[in-house]
């Protein structure tokens, strides 16, 4: 678990500072409430505070206070790459379609990867990622060892078709990325450079001022074979997170491992017996009929896959029956990477009734029509005396035995996500669970990339021999509305001051009226102007309590209120967003006490 604040952005930021920000040169644009649509908090916040507006399904514009939070973001990503050595580049949004193709991907990648035509009927694609544009730079630059190791990166735009885009920045269909890649001569100085990138992210995230955990995790679409992400903490997270407390284990609940019980199977208590259970079709409806915990049951989960021949008719059908305890759900990804059953699908009514002869809900084992290929999940394996469908309606089996009522089990796996409570893979104690929001993944891919574009290189003796890569991405959008998430509260947005649109905001009150008011914030504008304080002077007029809340909303960091009554009193008013209340100051410390809580 990481929770630090960082090292200040420094010259990287120097850009956002050039010019003084007032706000009425500025443009502040927010919402008393959100869209109907907008339905996570980041994504009512953003609408609300004037940081995106919609253009079309999972397709925003960044305003102009949106805009600085990302620019941020990119500033601090792009310090961090360039010191752990990576090189800029920037590669095209739309790429020829015949570098995909090389890969398979053109094909695999599906609907959510946007494939376009140009006028003369060529094929095209809206990049989703650049693997294959970047090791065809590679293959064609790279000629000897002796120009390795590189990594290119690039913060660019991405497009991914999202079938359901929805959460604003968090699951939108345009989208910016930063995506690197490394090249190496052979596997050990590749893992080096994953090591390097991993010590990068933490380092991005820790300056970020964050709470998140790096996990294990699967490779997905990417493909390799070691692969970590980096997740936000947040009680909205889409991703289960699981971790063990007492020892550094964490996986994503795809990774996850759950282990086989270490205790031998009971021996049978119970005679086989079919069951009336009218009406109760569900695992949990049968428990609680027969007064028997839910583990006592066993769900079946009817699988198939498909053989087709070259053009891609289907030539063999085979189907699969899972068995899981029924307090288990099955892990997707786990069961697709068990043999045969790479591309499975779930079975439709027609391949289930011919081989049970029943309609789901009452399915079970034993007395199939067609034999079919039967995989059980370690937990179940181990069980004795359990309750099953009995492939009629309205009955179930009870008392079932492996060795006495069914043959024992051929393939045993693991098929579940694990649950709180179960053992740690690493056997330092037993995991938790809480969620979490992908903003980083990186991913070790060996020669799969390299392989399939042959991007070789000449090795110490003159051969050739294939690049080992590495590919290291960002979520350059979805991070703020990640950061969101875990900061906000009833009045609005609560930013990290290295992410906050303006570190600062100086409120005079009534400066038309008050000439000493005016003098008093202008002169402590130009101060932190001067040392570099990314600070904004709110010279709107707006009246007080209008004025505070927009900046609750926005969610600037620092806020010093700044009245006639108070400075006759040589004083100023301080506070922080996440401050309940706030405090006088000497007018004379304010600029020394903001300097010092800055965390940027």
């Amino acid at each position: 678990m990481h929770s630090k604040r960082g090292a200040s952005i420094g010259e990287a930021l120097s850009y956002l500072l050039k010019r003084p920000m007032k706000a009425s040169q500025f443009f502040i644009s927010t919402l008393k409430e959100a869209p109907a649509d907008a339905e996570v908090v980041s994504h009512q916040l953003m609408m609300r505070a004037g940081m995106i507006k919609k253009l079309g399904a999972g397709i925003y514009s960044l305003l102009p206070m949106g805009l600085r939070v990302v620019r941020k973001v990119e500033a601090i990503v792009r310090e961090e790459m360039d010191r752990a050595g990576a090189i800029e580049l920037s590669m095209p949004v739309v790429q020829p379609a015949e570098l995909w193709a090389e890969t398979g991907r053109f094909e695999k990648m599906g609907p959510e990867m946007m494939r376009i035509k140009d006028r003369h009927g060529r094929d095209f694609v809206i990049q989703p990622t650049s693997e294959e544009v970047v090791t065809d730079i590679a293959r064609q630059e790279i000629k000897s060892y002796k120009q390795l190791p590189k990594n290119f990166y690039q913060i660019q735009t991405k497009f991914r078709d999202e079938r359901r885009p929805r959460f604003g920045l968090m699951r939108g269909r345009e989208f910016i990325m930063k995506d690197a890649y490394s090249f190496d001569r052979d596997p050990a100085s590749a893992k080096v450079s994953y090591e390097r990138m991993a010590g990068a992210y933490r380092k991005i995230f820790d300056r970020f001022g964050l709470t998140y955990r790096a996990v294990a995790a699967d490779s997905g679409a990417i493909g390799g074979d070691l692969s970590e992400e980096f997740q936000v903490i947040a009680a909205t997270g889409e991703d289960a997170i699981v971790y063990c407390p007492t020892s550094s284990y964490a996986a994503n609940m795809e990774k996850a491992e759950a282990l086989a019980p270490q205790t031998a199977r009971p021996a049978p208590t119970q005679a086989m017996a079919k069951t009336a259970t009218p009406g109760k079709s569900t695992c949990a409806d049968v428990a609680e009929m027969l007064g028997l915990p839910l583990k006592a049951t066993i769900k079946s989960l009817v699988l198939a896959t498909d053989a087709c021949n070259k053009e891609g008719e289907v030539v063999k059908t085979q189907v699969w029956l899972l068995l899981l305890r029924g307090d288990h759900d099955m892990n997707e990804v786990k069961v697709g990477k068990l043999p045969g059953l790479a591309d499975f699908r779930f079975a439709t009514l027609g391949e289930i009734d011919e081989h049970f002869g029943c309609k789901p809900g009452y399915l079970g084992p034993i007395g199939l029509l067609k034999p079919l290929n039967l995989v059980v999940d370690l937990e179940v394996a181990v069980m004795s005396d359990w309750i099953c469908g009995a492939n009629e309606p309205d009955f179930h089996t009870t008392g079932v035995n492996w060795g006495r009522d069914l043959p024992e089990p051929a393939l045993i796996a693991d098929l579940r996500n694990v649950v709180a409570g179960d053992a740690s893979p690493d056997g330092q104690g037993v995991l938790a669970i809480e969620r979490g929001i992908e903003i980083g993944h990186i991913f070790y891919l060996g020669t799969k990339y390299s392989l399939a574009m042959n991007a070789t290189f000449l090795d110490m003796n003159g051969k050739p021999s294939f690049m080992e890569m590495g590919c290291y991405g960002i979520g350059i959008t979805r991070l703020p509305a990640a950061a969101i998430e875990q900061n906000h509260d009833e009045r609005g947005i609560i930013w990290p001051d290295a992410l906050a649109p303006f570190t600062v905001v100086l409120c005079p009150i009534s400066p038309d009226r008050f000439p000493d008011v005016k003098l008093a914030a202008d002169t402590l504008y130009a101060d932190l102007i001067a040392a570099g304080v990314d600070v904004i002077l709110d010279d709107r007029g707006e009246r007080p309590g209008a004025m505070f809340a927009d900046w609750e909303l926005i969610g600037v960091p620092h806020r010093v209120t700044l009245g006639d009554r108070g400075l006759k009193e040589g004083q100023v008013e301080y506070q922080h967003r996440r401050d309940a209340e706030s405090v006088n100051v000497p007018v004379a410390d304010i600029a020394q006490l903001i300097k010092s809580r800055l965390t940027v």
